[in-house]
């Protein structure tokens, strides 16, 4: 007697089939996951009040990017990295060389440069010299003679009288100050991990339909 045993469907087509199918889940839950984690990130940013080109600073990529894998992998980040981990984390600025930190009035007006002016920048844009008071309670100060114009900036006086010229605080000066947390980037990044699981099984289910 001669036995024959044939297995119907193929086993290996249908694993390779599975295989394939999971490759197709995992790839696809991966780039939805960087892909929310990238928009929930740039809404922080904007929402912080950080602005658009700062929020758009946030990327993403997923590898491979030509193909589906199943060790599939998103990665998210931001082209300007030291900005954006001051707003995560707070942290505590000092001056770099030891003494006070120069923190400019409303009346400093911003730096030509972007960013913050300096009490060296402001005193070469205005022509004025800034003077030092020093102050036991609340932060010391950097002033200058001047008069305020329509924008609130101090400006030099044209006044031959002296008339309208006060004295005008330009810079506060303190030693130290700690940059408020204005983002919480973890919070959505442990939501875009935990989500993981349940996309590839909704992907995987989906891919069956």
């Amino acid at each position: 007697m001669k036995l024959k045993l044939e297995i119907s469907p193929d086993l290996v087509a249908l694993m390779r089939a599975e295989i394939a199918a999971g490759e197709k889940a995992v790839s696809a839950a991966m780039r939805a996951a960087g892909s929310d984690l990238k928009s929930a990130w740039r809404a922080q940013v904007t929402g912080a009040g950080l602005g658009t080109r700062l929020g758009n600073s946030i990327r993403m990529a997923s590898y491979p990017k030509a193909s589906d894998s199943l060790n599939a992998a998103a990665l998210v980040w931001s082209n300007a990295p030291v900005i954006i981990g001051a707003h995560d984390t707070g942290p505590l600025i000092r001056s770099k060389d030891g003494f006070w930190l120069a923190i400019p009035t409303p009346a400093a007006g911003k730096s030509t440069k972007g960013g913050r002016i300096t009490p060296a920048e402001w005193e070469r844009r205005t022509g004025l010299g800034l003077r030092f008071i020093y102050r036991r309670r609340g932060p010391s100060l950097l002033v200058a003679e001047g008069r305020l114009n329509s924008k609130g900036r101090a400006v030099a006086s044209k006044s031959k009288t002296g008339r309208g010229v006060a004295t005008v605080p330009i810079f506060l000066l303190v030693p130290q100050v700690r940059l408020r947390k204005r983002l919480d980037l973890a919070r959505d990044a442990e939501r875009a991990v935990e989500g993981v699981p349940g996309r590839i099984v909704a992907k995987w289910v989906e891919g069956k339909l």
